[in-house]
C-alpha cells in the first residue's frame, strides 16, 4: 500500500524523522524502518572553524510597521520582491541565468509574522517522507502537490571552516556517502563568499535528498538574520505526490550546462555511478576535487553576479 493510502491513524503512529522539531512530522517508509541515527536540527549550527555563528542575529530589522514590505521602502528588499502573492520564488524561470540573492525579513523587523517576505523561516509547509529507494539508499519525497516556486525544505547542518572540511573529506573512503556541501557566491570586485555545511552527524531532512541530472528542486542561498545563508530548496517545477525530491549536486543553475561541467563529466576520475534514471543522465555522480585544495583566484568577470556552486568530492550522497 502506498504511503498516501494509509489510514490517518497509521500515519500519526509512524516515526517522525524530524523528532517533532519541524512544523510537520516527517514519516519514514516502509513502516518499521528508519535511517541510521543522527542528531536532528532544523537550522544550521556552529561547527569547527566556522567564521560566524549561524545562530547570531547581526542584521538590523526593517521599520515597516504600518505599511507592507515593498522594494524602495523596506530595507530587507534590496532590489525587488523575492516572492509573489502565492509565496512562490519569483526568479525561477528558464530566463534566469544565475541565482539572485534573497534577503528575508528577520526577528528584529517590525513587520508582522504574515509578511510576504517571510517564507523560508516559516519552515515545512508540505508533508514529506524519507523512504528507502531501490538503488540509492534513502531518499526524500513529497506526499503533497508542490507548485513550482514554493519553498520545500532547507539543507541544514554544521557550518564549517575550510580546514575542517578538508580534514573530514580526507577521512572519507570511496564507500562513504558525502554530505558536505560548498556554496560559493561570486559578488562584487571578484570576491567569493563561501559557506560549507555538513549534515552528516547533525542535520535535517535535506541530507536525504538524492542527486538527479534532471532535478525538481533548486537550491538558493537565503539570508534572514545574518550573512550565513540558509540553503533553501525550492520547487523548480510542479511536483506531484509521491515524487522523489532531488537537486543537482554539481550546482548547475536550472540544469544549465557550462564548459566547466563538461570537463567535470569527461575527466575520467573514478566516480560513483548515478542512478537518477533521467534521460539526460551523465552516468556518474558529479565530481570536483576543489575541496582538496585552496580556492583558486576568483574570476573578476563575474562581478555583479551571484551564483551558487555545490562542490562534491569523489564520494556521492546517493
Amino acid at each position: 500500500m502506498a504511503a498516501s493510502e494509509e489510514e490517518p491513524e497509521a500515519l500519526m503512529e509512524q516515526l517522525d524523522v524530524a523528532r517533532r522539531l519541524e512544523n510537520l512530522p516527517v514519516s519514514a517508509w516502509p513502516p518499521g524502518t528508519e535511517p541510521e541515527p543522527f542528531q536532528y536540527t532544523p537550522d544550521h549550527v556552529a561547527g569547527p572553524g566556522g567564521d560566524t555563528d549561524p545562530t547570531l542575529i547581526t542584521f538590523p530589522g526593517c521599520i515597516c510597521l504600518k505599511t507592507p514590505c515593498l522594494p524602495g521602502t523596506c530595507s530587507c528588499l534590496r532590489r525587488e520582491k523575492n516572492y509573489d502573492d502565492n509565496l512562490c520564488l519569483r526568479h525561477i524561470g528558464s530566463e534566469a541565468k544565475c541565482a539572485e540573492p534573497v534577503f528575508e525579513c528577520n526577528v528584529l523587523c517590525q513587520c508582522s509574522d504574515h509578511c510576504r517576505n517571510r517564507v523560508v523561516q516559516r519552515g515545512l509547509q508540505f508533508h514529506l517522507q524519507v523512504f528507502k529507494t531501490d538503488r540509492k539508499g534513502w531518499g526524500l519525497r513529497t506526499l503533497d502537490f508542490i507548485p513550482k516556486g514554493r519553498f520545500v525544505c532547507e539543507y541544514a547542518g554544521e557550518v564549517l571552516g575550510f580546514p575542517e572540511v578538508q580534514r573530514r573529506i580526507q577521512l572519507q573512503t570511496i564507500h562513504d556517502s558525502n554530505y558536505i556541501i560548498a556554496v560559493r557566491e561570486h559578488v562584487y570586485n571578484g570576491q567569493v563568499m563561501e559557506t560549507f555545511v555538513d549534515p552528516t552527524s547533525i542535520g535535517n531532512i535535506g541530507r536525504f535528498l538524492n542527486h538527479s541530472c534532471e532535478p525538481n528542486l533548486l537550491m538558493i542561498p537565503v539570508r534572514i538574520n545574518s550573512m550565513v545563508p540558509k540553503l533553501a530548496l525550492f520547487a523548480a517545477k510542479d511536483i506531484v505526490p509521491e515524487e522523489e525530491l532531488s537537486y543537482d549536486y554539481s550546482g548547475r543553475f536550472l540544469n544549465l550546462l557550462d564548459s566547466e561541467d563538461k570537463e567535470r563529466l569527461d575527466n575520467g576520475k573514478l566516480r560513483k555511478p548515478c542512478y537518477c534514471g533521467a534521460e539526460s543522465c551523465a552516468a556518474f555522480l558529479p565530481y570536483d576535487s576543489s575541496l582538496y585544495c585552496p580556492l583558486e583566484k576568483p574570476n573578476t568577470s563575474e562581478e555583479g553576479k551571484v551564483e551558487q556552486k555545490r562542490v562534491w568530492p569523489h564520494s556521492g550522497g546517493e
